[in-house]
């Protein structure tokens, strides 16, 4: 079953998780809700080993720097 990443996307936008993460066989369905997400430009991604990302919410983005 296909996570559903849209949802995870609000959940970091909510701060009601911290990040998540997406395996490689999962990046197609990420990417797809990512380039759909309003505010993408702010879920920023980390590599990890592996091929694994991890994505967290840059809340302090556009706030000049405060």
């Amino acid at each position: 079953m296909d996570r559903d990443f849209t949802d995870l996307m609000n959940q970091l936008k909510d701060k009601k998780i911290d990040q998540f993460e997406v395996t490689p066989a999962d990046f197609p369905a990420f990417q797809k809700a990512f380039m759909a997400f309003e505010t993408r430009k702010r879920v920023v991604g980390q590599a990890d080993k592996n091929g694994k990302l991890t994505y967290h919410y840059d809340h302090d983005a556009g706030n000049d720097g405060e």
